[in-house]
């Protein structure tokens, strides 16, 4: 498993993927993205995204549409997702992060500590309430210093170990005629064409 920035071919599976996990598509650019990718299947399984804000000539970086495929949940993607992120964020000179979201408990464990709405850059206090009707809740402000993000070392395992479901073996399943629908008794061949 790894966590790539977003390329054009990805455009189609994040809206689908972004619209699967219920989050919001505000400005969407998929440049903006990266995706965490399974490196033997190619299968791709979260992704996450920064926004930068600009406001009277202050600039502001959010971490924002941060998802989990369902079936790749609890191995770790969204740790490593943010991971990329905040990484990404100080390359581009920028000493803090920000973040509006409705589970406040998951990013905490990353260091990421809530803050007062007065203590937000202007430009996302101008996204809050366009954030809290996204999510339909109350939507609590975080800040994280880039150089203080923190990787639970149960998460960095978990994401080492990464496969796709719970019962996920790595075999491929067998398939058989009926399970699309052919009767192999009564089912003529590809090219016999009846006559």
């Amino acid at each position: 498993m790894y966590v790539r920035d977003a390329k054009n071919r990805d455009e189609a599976w994040l809206l689908d993927a972004i619209e699967d996990v219920g989050l919001d598509d505000v400005a969407f650019r998929s440049r903006d993205y990266v995706i965490a990718v399974d490196q033997e299947s190619g299968d791709r399984a979260g992704f996450g995204r920064l926004r930068v804000h600009k406001a009277d000539g202050e600039e502001a970086i959010e971490l924002t549409g941060i998802g989990v495929l369902p079936e790749w949940r609890g191995s770790g993607i969204g740790a490593h997702v943010v991971e990329r992120l905040v990484d990404t964020a100080a390359a581009e000179g920028f000493d803090d992060v920000y973040v509006l979201t409705d589970q406040p408990e998951y990013l905490t464990q990353f260091g990421f500590e809530p803050i007062d709405d007065d203590a937000l850059p202007g430009s996302l206090v101008e996204r809050r309430p366009e954030k809290r009707e996204t999510l339909d809740g109350d939507i609590t402000p975080l800040r994280l210093a880039t150089d203080a993000f923190q990787m639970p070392s149960h998460l960095r395992d978990a994401f080492k170990n990464a496969a796709q479901g719970p019962n996920d073996d790595g075999e491929d399943p067998t398939e058989s005629a009926e399970d699309f629908g052919i009767d192999p008794d009564t089912a003529t061949y590809k090219y016999d064409t009846g006559r």
